[in-house]
């Protein structure tokens, strides 16, 4: 995820000069000389009149966006054009749909360097970029609700793509109000700087610009440095840095017209040339500067006269294994014939195939070391020359790595040790950072048990010391196997027939009989469900829709939960059933499901799996029952994980609508479950909740709801904002008994992270002080009012999990921002 860089700082910076038309450069031409004053004692004089001179003739070409101006991805008006043809802005190809960004339209691949909201989903082709006439530049669609492209500090009266690459929103002074270059995505231009504290994102592949798995960060202790997302800025971290630590506090990267890649301080001086020159500027020689999707830091060349690729000139390693997290947990990186292949350490499968950053898990399972019943039995493998992040719990000496082997076999809390000239470190799972190095003499040796159901060894993971299964091993395997299918087919098909006859048997009146699509949802008569919950005599919760009664059904004993639905229509039973089938369809394990229903003359009933430990609410209200905080990490995630089956996952989409603690239940393992889903299609027409037209609760409505403004699933996101911070605070969103700066509690919240005293959230719970305050951060993104700025479920997710940063959030009732 990019960050938004500061665009007062380094005002005198070229950035600056080639922003602004050709009278705003010539009455800042005094600042230009005092900032390049310096220059000429770091560089050749040539170079230094080179560069000064050839950047006004550059400055002055642009071309001008007049308000009202549109763009269309399928005709001949999909992107505005720069005055040279170099660069351009708009729509380009991405998988099947379209994305906005800024490219080398003469590239053969259109090379992207800049990408809009590049974690949002692709835009279908009947999608409009406009220039509207109140000054906003924003993406508009038929399937989907209105996004800013740019939100500019002041209303804008025009725009221009500029020859540097850069995209411009001026005001009616001229003055420039909105850049790209302010917001770098994976790529450095000439006259783009990257300031202390401000970041690139690699991209996920060379055809997804979404936020990939890598960053370059220009640290505030002058450093530039490579890191894997979501990591702290620590140097167990890095694997690359350009030794420039320590050198102050305000440097800043550059890269100049000549190619040349640097970094600069404050006083003008050079702090370190990480590339040097390659001459004196060309006419129509581009470069840029990319952080590529598999980690390296790479300086391209490109002449903008030919339609060619471009051209490699520079990178920081030939090692593409050694960008850490490439493999994942537990992987390794190895180079096969000069290609980076990953693999699964001895006695671990993949957890995705195909997904080399999902990393492995075991393919046995590991015994407690809490059992003292059955002694644990264990095999040790060796991977040798391989390098891994160094987490020893224990570090000892032995002579031989026999002996260190035997030391790791008798602690049960020892998952693989690392030995290497007498030391003998004792590794926990998960092991990171794992990549071949020959010329390294460590040995791992992992701790390996017998192989369970996982299978292992698929689309590139490679597990090592696998024995081979002889011809007579696989012929009995075989023949076993169909053997006992055979049986198990025949016993299921009896079973099978018998139930099904017994069922229909059971029910034989029209709308009450049979299934509805899956034979696992069932359909009751009231009288059934009747003498499942004893007269509907243990009341167990009461919601929006209606009353929920425990009841055990008769034919199995299984424990079960009966809604019975008083608010929604009892008139049209087809439209009852078609919305039946569609929550019936939906199965997710963090969706409470669905088991069966009653549609028996007025009454209209749901039967759902039951939940144990009844509602969220019931966990954060209740002081004696709060859950700690790895918990809530937890609930927190399954919730995300749910909402965002229902929003883009499931066969057809879901609005909640009604996303709330009460709506949130949780099972005997303390897992997190939805409810109520796809129930607000049922409501009567005249049916309200809190207030006229408004489905939900008061607390949880999104702004939109009183706007009368289009609902979208930012609707849920917004709901579940608040829940979120009522998971981490253990309170209600709403609390007039509380003093009245701390009553709602958005705004609280946000008051607290301005002021850095995230603690006081937490009353002193021992917290993870990093996940708390991604936690938050989240949270706030998630209640901004307006929708279009608050990320979508699948952000909110990758950022809970820490697969992606999460940018400093905006006030909540702030509009000045975007993610």
């Amino acid at each position: 995820m990019s960050q938004r860089a500061d665009p007062s700082h380094h005002k005198t910076s070229s950035l600056a000069l080639e922003s602004k038309p050709q009278f705003a450069l010539m009455a800042n031409s005094a600042l230009h000389c005092k900032h390049f004053i310096r220059v000429f004692a770091t560089l050749p004089f040539f170079l230094s009149l080179a560069f000064i001179f050839s950047t006004p003739a550059t400055a002055q070409r642009q071309s001008n966006i007049s308000l009202g101006a549109s763009l269309t991805p399928t005709t001949n008006n999909s992107f505005w054009l720069s005055p040279s043809g170099a660069f351009a802005f708009g729509f380009y190809q991405r998988g099947n749909g379209y994305a906005v960004g800024v490219f080398l339209p003469r590239t053969p691949h259109k090379t992207i360097v800049w990408t809009a909201n590049r974690d949002y989903p692709p835009v279908p082709r009947n999608s409009t970029v406009r220039f509207t006439s109140d000054g906003r530049l924003v993406l508009q669609s038929a399937e989907a609700q209105e996004t800013f492209v740019a939100i500019p500090s002041e209303t804008a009266v025009s725009a221009s793509m500029l020859d540097t690459g850069n995209f411009v929103l001026y005001n009616s002074r001229w003055d420039l109000v909105w850049q790209t270059f302010d917001s770098p995505t994976d790529t450095l231009l000439v006259a783009q700087h990257l300031s202390p504290g401000h970041q690139l994102y690699s991209s996920a592949s060379e055809s997804d610009q979404s936020t990939g798995l890598f960053r370059l960060k220009m640290q505030e202790d002058g450093n530039l440095v490579q890191y894997p997302v979501s990591t702290p800025d620590t140097a167990e971290h890095a694997y690359w840095a350009s030794g420039t630590n320590g050198v102050g506090d305000n440097v800043t990267l550059y890269l100049n017209k000549d190619g040349q890649f640097y970094l600069l301080n404050t006083t003008g001086n050079y702090v370190k040339n990480i590339t040097t020159s390659r001459g004196p500027p060309k006419e129509g020689m581009i470069y840029l500067v990319r952080i590529d999707p598999d980690g390296i830091l790479r300086l391209y060349s490109y002449n903008a006269t030919q339609n060619a690729e471009l051209s490699k000139i520079w990178w920081t390693t030939n090692d593409t294994c050694s960008p850490k997290g490439i493999c994942g947990l537990n992987g390794y990186c190895a180079m096969i014939d000069q290609i980076p292949e990953c693999k699964c350490l001895p006695g671990f499968g993949p957890v995705n195939p195909g997904n080399w950053t999902s990393g492995c898990e075991r393919n046995f399972t590991a015994d407690s070391c809490m059992r003292t019943d059955v002694a644990p039995r264990y095999t040790i493998q060796p991977v040798s020359n391989t390098v891994w992040e160094d987490t020893a719990y224990a570090d000892l000496n032995f002579s031989t790595n026999e002996e260190c082997q035997d030391a790791c076999l008798q602690d049960c809390n020892c998952e693989a040790v690392i030995y290497n000239d007498q030391s003998c470190k004792k590794q926990r799972l998960p092991l990171k950072y794992g990549r071949r190095d020959l010329n390294n003499a460590n040995i791992l040796f992992i701790k390996v048990g017998e192989p369970g159901s996982k299978e292992n060894g698929a689309n590139g993971f490679m597990p090592e010391g696998k024995r081979r299964a002889s011809w007579r091993d696989i012929l009995f395997a075989v023949a076993s196997s169909t053997a006992f299918a055979l049986v198990t087919l025949a016993v299921s098909g009896f079973i099978v027939y018998r139930y099904r006859v017994r069922l229909y048997e059971r029910f034989p009146k029209e709308g009450s009989a049979g299934m509805i699509e899956h034979f696992s949802l069932r359909s009751f008569t009231y009288e059934e469900l009747k003498r499942v919950t004893n007269d509907f005599i243990e009341e167990i919760g009461k919601g929006a829709f209606g009353t929920v009664y425990k009841g055990t059904l008769l034919n199995s004993l299984e424990v079960v939960a009966v809604k019975k639905l008083e608010k929604v229509s009892s008139d049209v039973e087809s439209e009852f059933q078609t919305e039946v089938k569609i929550i019936g369809r939906t199965h997710h394990r963090s969706l409470v499901q669905l088991l069966g229903y009653c549609l028996d003359g007025h009454h209209r009933l749901l039967v759902y799996e039951y939940m144990s430990n009844g509602s969220l609410a019931d966990l954060l209200f209740a002081p004696e029952k709060q859950p700690c905080w790895d918990e809530k990490m937890g609930i927190a995630r399954n919730i995300a994980r749910g909402l965002l089956y229902l929003h883009e996952e499931c066969e057809t989409q879901i609005i909640h609508c009604d996303i709330k603690p009460q709506n949130i239940l949780i099972d005997q393992y303390k897992r997190a479950k939805i409810s109520d889903f796809g129930l607000s299609k049922l409501l009567k027409p005249d049916q309200t909740n809190t207030m006229t037209r408004i489905r939900g609760t008061r607390g949880y409505v999104a702004p939109e709801w009183h706007k009368n403004l289009p609902v979208t699933v930012k609707a849920d996101v917004y709901s579940f904002g608040i829940v979120l911070l009522e998971i981490i605070c253990c309170r209600r969103s709403v609390d007039w008994s509380l003093p009245d700066d701390e009553a709602v509690l958005e705004e609280w919240v946000y008051s607290c992270f301005q002021a850095g005293e995230l603690e006081r959230l937490v009353n002193d719970e021992s917290t993870d002080r990093r996940q708390l305050e991604r936690m938050v951060k989240v949270a706030l993104w998630c209640v901004l009012e307006e929708p279009s700025i608050r990320p979508s479920m699948r952000k909110v997710l990758l950022m809970l999990e820490g697969t992606v940063d999460v940018p400093i959030p905006p006030c909540p009732t702030s509009f000045l921002s975007a993610i």
